[in-house]
């Protein structure tokens, strides 16, 4: 899709706060509301804009331990991946689950829990359980230093 300013504009105002009316977009990008909202539609229907959601602070509702996880697999086939992919992704705790190279691990999870007990629970009682997890390396979070939503967008070509 080819995106001008006024597109590049649209997206960085969403980012920013998806909860902005048409109308507040409109008058943030100088567009008049009609145009504006054909172009979030055209965004959306191109599927450069995949949704809206609301973020939450994950202390203020009591998880206060984030993990990563390093998952090793026995067999690295389309089934095996595919089974392990299923299973983690009913598993709410989870935030991301990511196909990686270059470590001793064919996937890295991040995770947010409680507390310790609630993460033994998950990996002992979840995530060890799904067939093919061969191994388990976790590291803890002390601080968040940089935590962005934001895609970088490319500069518009004239």
């Amino acid at each position: 899709m080819h995106m001008d300013r006024y597109d590049r504009q649209i997206l960085e105002a969403l980012q920013g706060n998806s909860a902005l009316s048409n109308q507040e977009l409109a008058e943030r990008i100088g567009l008049s509301p009609s145009p504006c909202l054909r172009r979030v539609r055209a965004l959306e229907e191109a599927g450069v804009i995949t949704g809206y959601r609301a973020l939450l602070d994950p202390r203020s509702l009591g998880l206060t331990l984030t993990a990563l996880v390093h998952i090793a697999m026995d067999r690295h086939t389309p089934d095996r991946f595919g089974h392990f992919e299923k299973e983690v992704a009913r598993l709410p705790e989870v935030l991301e689950c990511l196909l990686i190279t270059g470590q001793d691990a064919d996937y890295q999870l991040k995770v947010v829990v409680t507390d310790m007990d609630a993460y033994q629970a998950l990996l002992l009682n979840k995530i060890t359980r799904i067939e093919g997890v061969t191994g388990v390396h976790s590291s803890f979070v002390l601080r968040t230093v940089l935590d962005r939503t934001a895609l970088p967008l490319p500069a518009v070509r004239a």
